[in-house]
């Protein structure tokens, strides 16, 4: 086969090497003599150069190198030193005279060693030359009156054969694709095809072809690579999702198959501490064997199936498995759990036994309607849930988790601005006397009316804003807000006793802000007492605390502010602690008031609740400490912790969390006196 070529040759390279003379020539043709010569001069009747009569002839051919002389030649005769031959100043360029030249176009064009063949306006073969017989494995003569088009495909693709029709009939300049022919011999050749028309009064168009084949190999090579994991040779990101892109094509799913799609989305846990311990060449080899195994599990996943999963190595230590036109959830199940047993088993690395796990997102469903950026998203969030649930482990993916997921990341992306527009209000819980029933104070708890999900309980932002640390901001709102409103109470009823608000702080509050400098400026701006703010931090946070936080309750403590621990004894209930804190309240958690429920029905109360709040109350009565029970919803429930010493009570028994002008209400009336 002939090498391959980008285009037809250049026009010079195909009349042949080009003869230059070595004189100058008049505009008649004719050679002007030397002035020191009586030589006759070259000259002949058709124009042509020729020597004189007594001379040697000098035979020229086409690959005689032109006939320069030395500068110092010496003239033809001898005893006289002739000068060099020195044209006159006016002397026009030798033109030669009409008549056959060296070299004619037709041996040019069939001598050339790119495959060409002239076209007729029909279309027909009107003669190639000997490279274009040698192409396509045929010989030339038998080329002529054969249909271009069929020899080298052009209408297997409409628009190329559009195209070329159009080149054929003189209204489109030029035309070049490329096409794969089948040679003869049973192999395949990739050509470049370039279609120009000639001449006007040829009435036909010019047809090269130039093997690229080598190119093409080329190209294909570097597509490889530039497509392939360099690691475990493996395709890679770009592949996948070039992969993915095409089986998501309605044209794909809808001629053949399930329509559906699946993927399982693995990630290798532990793959840092290999990398740090043992090196990146050890972590190289290991990521080599899992794709081995992974490659391995993906062929008998597909063994009796259409098509085989795709694995690819999408970065680091993340792998994908594509199963196109997948039946369901329990083939791609079953491939998770093969995946998990295969990497489970240790690996033997250059004398090193390694042992690692895996987590599995997978996601299986209709390939209509999907994107690959949401079913991407949906793996990664399976995966994100593997992990979170203990890992070494396989996830399917849960529309319903997923929607709440989607719901937390609305709710996180809309905190600060919601703060901002003000969307958030307090409402007040009283907190009751057991003995005389009397409000003595209020716990402030926050609500969002959110416009979308209407109005939310703290239980579901309060998580969120410590996350991305907006609960410092809501924070000083909520403290500003309620420390206010305490203080109109005060106002609007100035005989009776102040009631005193407690507000909840986060353990991140006391950390990113300064506490005490936000708890001073709100109670001065104000105007409420100290003592008529209670601060309420969970036993978790408050147990352990060193340092700043620490500090911060203890500088909170000596301005006069209640410190109270909220659900305690559901943390650490690290006694120790509550004689070094300074600690004013405890806040005993409603599960254990819980147990108190089952008095005047037929189910037995469980004595043991009982024993421990008696002793819990006991215990801070000891170290100065008043105590609040939480979750009291019966009478029962508060006859019990009234006999026991409990000293306050907060429930429904009493009142929900009610609006600012509910609290007014309940202490004028006395609603909350059980």
């Amino acid at each position: 086969m002939s090498g391959t070529s980008d285009g037809p040759a250049p026009a010079a390279d195909l009349v042949g090497p080009a003869i230059t003379h070595s004189y100058d020539t008049t505009s008649s043709g004719t050679s002007q003599p030397s002035p020191l010569s009586d030589d006759p001069p070259l000259t002949s009747e058709d124009g042509l150069l020729t020597p004189p009569v007594d001379a040697p002839s000098f035979a020229m051919s086409v690959d005689t190198p032109p006939l320069t002389p030395a500068v110092d030649t010496p003239s033809l005769t001898p005893s006289v030193e002739a000068p060099p031959l020195t044209p006159a100043v006016d002397t026009p360029p030798f033109t030669p005279a009409a008549g056959p030249q060296p070299v004619s176009f037709g041996a040019a064009f069939t001598a050339a060693p790119l495959a060409m063949a002239v076209v007729d306006r029909e279309g027909l073969v009107v003669t190639a030359n000997e490279a274009m017989g040698s192409l396509l494995g045929t010989d030339v003569e038998a080329l002529a009156g054969k249909v271009a088009a069929d020899l080298l495909d052009l209408s297997s693709d409409a628009r190329t054969w559009h195209a070329y029709r159009e080149v054929l009939r003189g209204r489109q300049a030029k035309l070049r694709c490329t096409r794969r022919v089948k040679h003869p011999d049973g192999h395949s050749l990739w050509v470049q095809v370039t279609v120009t028309p000639l001449p006007e009064a040829e009435k036909a168009v010019l047809l090269s072809v130039a093997d690229i084949s080598a190119r093409r190999e080329l190209q294909a090579r570097l597509r490889h690579l530039q497509m392939h994991d360099p690691v475990t040779r493996l395709p890679n990101r770009t592949l996948f999702f070039e992969r993915l892109s095409a089986a998501l094509e309605a044209d794909t799913y809808e001629e053949s198959g399930t329509g559906r799609i699946g993927l399982c989305y693995l990630d290798l846990d532990g793959f840092k501490a290999v990398n740090d311990t043992l090196g990146h060449r050890v972590g190289d080899r290991l990521l080599a064997a899992v794709a081995e195994r992974l490659t391995h599990c993906a062929d008998e996943a597909g063994h009796g199936r259409p098509t085989t999963p795709l694995v690819a190595r999408l970065g680091g230590d993340e792998f994908a498995l594509l199963v196109e036109d997948s039946t369901g959830t329990e083939q791609l199940a079953e491939l998770a759990e093969s995946v998990l047993k295969a990497i489970q088993e240790p690996f033997d690395l250059s004398g090193q036994r390694l042992s690692v796990s895996a987590s599995i997102g997978v996601v299986e469903r209709h390939a209509a309607g999907t994107s690959a950026t949401g079913l991407m998203q949906a793996a990664d969030t399976t995966l994100y849930w593997a992990k979170a649930d203990g890992k070494a482990r396989w996830t399917l993916f849960d529309p319903e988790r997923n929607a709440h997921r989607m719901t937390r990341q609305a709710l996180s992306s809309g905190l600060r601005p919601a703060i901002e527009r003000g969307e958030f209000a307090l409402e007040y819980q009283p907190l009751v006397g057991m003995e005389d029933g009397r409000v003595r104070g209020v716990e402030a708890l926050v609500r969002w009316h959110h416009p979308q999900f209407g109005t939310l309980t703290p239980n579901r932002f309060i998580g969120l804003a410590e996350e991305d640390g907006s609960i410092v901001q809501l924070g000083r709102w909520a403290l500003k807000t309620a420390c206010r409103q305490a203080r109109r109470w005060q106002l609007e009823r100035p005989e009776e006793p102040p009631l005193f608000v407690s507000v909840n702080v986060a353990v991140r509050q006391v950390w990113d802000s300064d506490l005490v400098a936000d708890v001073a400026e709100t109670l001065a701006e104000t105007g409420l007492a100290p003592h008529l703010l209670q601060l309420e931090l969970t036993e978790s946070a408050v147990m352990g605390s060193a340092g700043r936080p620490l500090q911060a309750l203890q500088a909170l403590s000596e301005m006069g502010v209640r410190i109270a621990i909220d659900d305690f004894g559901t943390g650490y209930s690290n006694l120790a602690y509550l004689s070094r804190l300074p600690v004013s309240v405890l806040k005993l958690d409603g599960s254990f008031v819980r147990g108190f429920q089952y008095e005047g029905t037929d189910a037995h109360p469980n004595p043991a609740d009982e024993v421990i709040v008696e002793a819990m109350i006991q215990l801070a009565h000891r170290l100065g400490l008043t105590v609040t029970a939480e979750c009291v919803e019966t009478s029962a429930q508060a006859t019990r912790l009234r006999r026991i010493g409990c000293d306050t009570g907060q429930g429904w028994l009493y009142s929900r969390p009610v609006p600012p002008d509910r609290i007014s209400e309940l202490v004028e009336g006395e609603g909350c006196r059980k």
